[in-house]
């Protein structure tokens, strides 16, 4: 007897999570939520205000708050960092073709806030 064909393909999550993302916006609101770490989010809040320049670009409020990460478009008024890349350096940064730490030094980059907040936020899969 011939095994049973499954009703719907199903890929296995390393297959999904090695495919790339083409814009911001697919990363900030399908890909982050997926990726965020909230047992690296115990007793730690922030808003990240991320701002894209670019044919894709846009503009996004980060907050993790009470181990849950939102991501919603706009910008709040008094965020805790604030990250500005255009929107294909940012593409290859989430992609892995950019690390995050060289961008910043070669000014791809720009970042103003608390050093510290930015490297949680990076642990918690924040890129």
């Amino acid at each position: 007897m011939a095994p049973s064909k499954p009703d719907k393909l199903t890929l296995p999550s390393w297959e999904v999570n090695s495919m790339e993302v083409k814009t911001p916006k697919e990363f900030l609101e399908k890909v982050l939520p997926t990726k965020f770490k909230p047992d690296k989010a115990e007793s730690f809040e922030a808003v990240a205000q991320v701002n894209v320049v670019g044919v894709n670009g846009g503009s996004w409020i980060i907050t993790v708050k009470n181990q849950k990460i939102d991501t919603k478009e706009g910008v709040d008024p008094n965020p805790d960092i604030t990250l500005k890349m255009s929107d294909t350096d940012f593409v290859a940064l989430v992609n892995g073709k950019l690390n995050a730490f060289t961008a910043f030094m070669t000014g791809k980059l720009e970042f103003t806030g608390s050093t510290g907040t930015g490297l949680r936020l990076l642990d918690m899969g924040f890129m």
